[in-house]
């Protein structure tokens, strides 16, 4: 059984906590294709993935520390986006107007922004010396299709090859692998249930009729791409089940045992959705 875990709100929508609790309830693995955090905002994860000379969010690293054997997030994780503040009335390179595009982690190397200035814990610590620099949306377009979309479809084989996994997705977006499956992959075919995550509740769908409202949901210019929203795809499609989500306390939430527990009935309805 495959799952998609997507949020219908843009932040802190509880789809790690959810995803680990159901990497613990079944044994699946679990992916996170695209990923980005804050450098002001997310300071901490910042300082402490470059201090090890990397770069990743605390939800790879959650995801990847839940599943079973030995995984780094960089594993599942292959696309990571380094944000920073951008203030002022002008628009920063790709995304809203207050905040840069800084970097990207693609696999292990890395895609600059030439217009940007790197913090020094970015610049000093990762390897970037030799980066790709992109100066214009058309080249990170241009790199996007060479270096992004080998990156994802090699995770999406990845997925497509697992008879359990839990793929999450980012913000609001529905699907993580939207234009980048691998060759040959049927996008009705992925997922068998999907649960859409937002404070306090979770909804459940079957996995091909959440795709095809995917398909034929507007799209929306999010960095640089054309996405689709969780909320524009599920307008018109209906929940085989909504569940609540009762809030977890810290040691709970740090527990995917626990998590899974708290949120048996949930995994339970999706679960039967994916059979």
């Amino acid at each position: 059984m495959r799952f998609l875990v997507a949020g219908a709100d843009r932040v802190d929508a509880g789809k790690t906590t959810f995803s680990v609790g159901l990497v613990d309830r079944t044994g699946a693995r679990a992916f996170k294709p695209r990923a980005g955090n804050d450098y002001w905002f997310d300071h901490d994860d910042v300082r402490s993935a470059t201090g090890e000379g990397r770069m990743y969010g605390k939800d790879a690293r959650r995801l990847a520390t839940a599943a079973p054997g030995s995984v780094d997030p960089e594993d599942i994780n292959p696309v990571h986006r380094l944000w920073g503040p951008f203030p002022g009335p002008e628009s920063g390179l790709v995304g809203p107007a207050d905040r840069r595009f800084l970097l990207d982690r693609v696999d292990r190397s890395f895609v600059v922004n030439a217009g940007a200035d790197l913090p020094a814990m970015a610049r000093d610590r990762l390897p970037v010396s030799d980066a790709v620099a992109v100066s214009s949306v058309e080249e990170l377009n241009e790199v996007s299709a060479r270096r992004h979309l080998t990156a994802l479809r090699a995770v999406g084989r990845r997925i497509v090859d697992r008879e359990t996994a839990v793929v999450e997705s980012y913000g609001d977006v529905a699907r993580p692998l939207q234009g980048s499956l691998p060759e040959g992959a049927d996008a009705t075919d992925l997922y068998d249930a999907v649960g859409v995550v937002e404070p306090g509740r979770v909804r459940v769908y079957d996995g091909e009729r959440f795709v095809r409202a995917c398909e034929v949901a507007r799209a929306s210019p999010v960095d640089g791409q054309l996405e689709r929203r969780v909320e524009d795809a599920i307008k018109h499609l209906d929940p085989i089940a909504s569940r609540p989500l009762p809030p977890l306390g810290k040691d709970e939430r740090t527990d995917p045992a626990a998590i899974a527990d708290a949120y048996a009935p949930a995994y339970d309805d999706l679960i039967e959705a994916a059979e």
